[in-house]
């Protein structure tokens, strides 16, 4: 399963313990339903700031969408994790600082 799929039904499977239906859900993160199907299918990744507040919604860490059984990594991971992060603008660079404390704090 790719990341998209992982991270989608994560999304889901949150959403779905909390009992809210994907109306209930991107109302109240200020969606359209049709974009909450796209990411809790795999097809696409939501952006930080969504799935910031679907964090705030969930009332869980950023981490908790990324809890994932199997993840295939690619071998040069460190590489490609400051690849990433150099293409991002400074408000997401400030939301993966929040993810990656979070994480180290629960690691750590």
């Amino acid at each position: 399963m790719n990341n998209k799929k992982l991270l989608g039904s994560r999304i889901k499977e949150i959403r779905k313990s909390k009992k809210l239906t994907q109306e209930q859900l991107s109302e109240m993160i200020g969606i359209e339903t049709s974009s909450l199907l796209g990411i809790e299918s795999g097809r696409f990744y939501p952006s930080l700031h969504v799935l910031e507040k679907i964090a705030a919604v969930f009332d869980v860490e950023l981490i908790e969408f990324f809890r994932f059984t199997s993840v295939n990594f690619p071998e040069n991971l460190d590489e490609e994790i400051i690849e990433i992060v150099s293409k991002l603008d400074k408000h997401n660079k400030r939301l993966i600082y929040k993810l990656l404390a979070a994480a180290y704090v629960t690691v750590g």
